[in-house]
């Protein structure tokens, strides 16, 4: 029954969405027109540039983490996970513990590599960096082992363990067979930045995810230990 009301609802709002438009459009100054988009069920917006819908149970995104290529998988996959909780089935309180279970497997170092892999472009030669950043770095260790790296070239790489700079700990996922993700960069700079932004809206601050990663690394050191 709320189906077919559904159905019925979204067929009527097609219908009279010429109507719309130009019951809209005449109240706006000269020169300024809407365009009808789409219909979608709910809406997560954090500024007018980033935001994410929900079209048959599809995210659409934009200017979000999950829609650029410079963010690890792992990042995108939560991120994405979150949002359906909160647009598709309405529960706040499941994305909570999406969040909370990611956390505490890349606290366990129970993510796969390929989840890891972060895929910078080259976008010019590597003798016109001034600032050696970690997908030059990699890129780097790439010529060295006889890959053909050039400007426009797509670098896969992790951040491995190690006590040196993370540019220096840029490896390429060629090179990481017997080698560890660094849980904390992947805390850190990856998966809290892609998902504080909308757990803050349902009350969950940057410091208290901050908190919980810090305890779920401590658990399992512990547990290592």
């Amino acid at each position: 029954m709320v189906c077919s009301l559904q159905s019925e609802l979204e067929a009527e709002i097609e219908s009279q969405k010429d109507k719309f438009l130009e019951f809209i459009n005449q109240e706006l100054p000269e020169g300024m027109e809407l365009e009808y988009e789409g219909f979608y069920k709910r809406g997560f917006f954090v500024t007018k540039k980033r935001y994410a819908l929900i079209e048959d149970d599809k995210i659409i995104a934009k200017g979000l983490e999950l829609v650029r290529r410079d963010w690890a998988p792992i990042a995108k996959d939560t991120q994405q996970s979150i949002l359906l909780a909160i647009l598709k089935d309405g529960a706040p309180e499941k994305a909570r513990e999406i969040v909370k279970k990611v956390i505490k497997d890349i606290a366990s170092g129970g993510v796969a590599m390929k989840d890891m892999v972060i895929h910078t472009q080259l976008t010019k030669n590597l003798s016109d960096y001034k600032q050696i950043g970690p997908h030059v770095m990699a890129a780097q260790k790439s010529i060295a082992k006889g890959r053909k790296i050039e400007r426009g070239s797509i670098i896969r790489y992790v951040i491995v363990k190690g006590k040196e700079p993370i540019s220096k700990r840029a490896i390429p996922i060629e090179d990481t067979d017997d080698l560890e993700y660094d849980p904390e960069y992947y805390l850190k700079n990856q998966v809290l930045p892609a998902v504080s932004r909308i757990m803050d809206s349902l009350g969950y601050s940057s410091e208290a995810l901050a908190e919980l990663a810090q305890k779920e690394r401590q658990s399992s050191l512990d547990a290592f230990f």
